[in-house]
């Protein structure tokens, strides 16, 4: 596989490979590499005649091939750009002559967003002998919120790692929707330099105080007046706070906490790594050890198993807002 940077060197140095695909569950890459493409590879001018974009629901393996064989007009390569190549998934060993002998000055791109090609196909195999492969994985908890601070970091902006995982939170993985809220928080905090959390509840949309974030270390800390009153704005504000979202988020702090007890004797460099999470996340689950023991975390996530199934109308329970502040009570009255 390929690296970003040996993909951008190609274009900075425009040494081109007549192959590029980009594929993998993070969009965020594929659309950087490729944009970076669009903007450097051709002019504006040479842009209008060599600048072929095709979506794989409207177009065929023969289309493609057949632009692809194509020589540039006034330019030394053209670009064609195929969009949404999952959508050929069932025809696309179709390409596999083209891959076998492909044309230099054609510059193949191959958009295969939220999956990864079979690497022992036949057309991946030749793909790859005459082509450049870059596989986008989706990151981790820990990743995402790394990638959130260099993000912003290296745009000369300082933020607490409380506001970095509010981010996270509240957003989710898709770094391409964290990186269009980076970018509207960098513009509007661009005198003072430094994002908090009152930031991210004002322009980003979650409050501080009522959030998932908050509310797993409240349940972790035993701290049932705070944990029922993020329970209770829950279930005021359903749309807003999908109960079907925090119990997800729930399960995987106990899931986590039961990792936590079965390898407390690791230094917290390493429990970190084996949990996912940063280093500063380690004494939220130090705590929640304390209050909860083994046999109560166990008994907890049978008990979040059957939240989960209720809050999707399974079970004899009805999906309504009210399940979130009966699962806290449970939860911190565990015995």
């Amino acid at each position: 596989m390929n690296t970003i940077s040996e993909i951008k060197n190609d274009i900075i140095n425009k040494k081109f490979a007549p192959i590029y695909l980009l594929m993998g569950e993070e969009e965020f890459y594929i659309d950087n590499i490729t944009n970076l493409f669009i903007e450097d590879v051709l002019t504006e001018e040479e842009k209008q005649f060599n600048l072929n974009i095709l979506y794989g629901k409207e177009t065929s393996v023969d289309q493609i091939i057949s632009i692809c064989k194509k020589y540039p007009l006034m330019s030394k390569y053209q670009i064609v750009l195929i969009k949404e190549a999952q959508d050929l998934s069932r025809t696309f060993d179709g390409l596999v002559d083209y891959f076998k002998n492909p044309l230099k000055s054609t510059i193949l791109i191959i958009n295969y967003k939220h999956k990864s090609i079979d690497k022992r196909k036949t057309s991946f195999k030749e793909l790859k002998k005459n082509g450049k492969v870059f596989e986008s994985k989706k990151l981790y908890d820990n990743q995402v919120q790394n990638w959130i601070s260099d993000t912003i970091n290296s745009a000369g902006f300082s933020i607490d790692r409380k506001s970095v995982s509010l981010i996270n939170e509240h957003l989710g993985n898709s770094l391409s929707t964290i990186s269009n809220e980076i970018n509207k928080l960098l513009d509007i905090k661009k005198k003072e330099k430094v994002i908090e959390s009152d930031d991210i509840e004002k322009y980003v949309g979650i409050s501080k105080e009522f959030n998932n974030f908050e509310l797993r270390k409240a349940l972790g800390e035993k701290n049932y007046n705070k944990a029922f009153q993020i329970a209770q704005y829950f279930s005021e504000n359903p749309n807003s706070n999908p109960i079907v979202v925090t119990i997800s988020i729930i399960f995987d702090f106990f899931n986590k906490l039961l990792l936590f007890h079965s390898n407390n004797s690791l230094n917290d460099s390493k429990i970190a790594s084996l949990l996912g999470v940063n280093p500063f996340f380690i004494k939220e689950f130090k705590t929640a050890s304390i209050n909860y023991n083994l046999k109560q975390v166990v008994s907890i996530i049978s008990i979040l198993r059957d939240y989960d199934m209720f809050s999707k109308g399974v079970g004899v329970k009805k999906a309504d807002p009210s399940l979130l502040k009966e699962l806290v009570v449970k939860i911190i009255n565990i015995s």
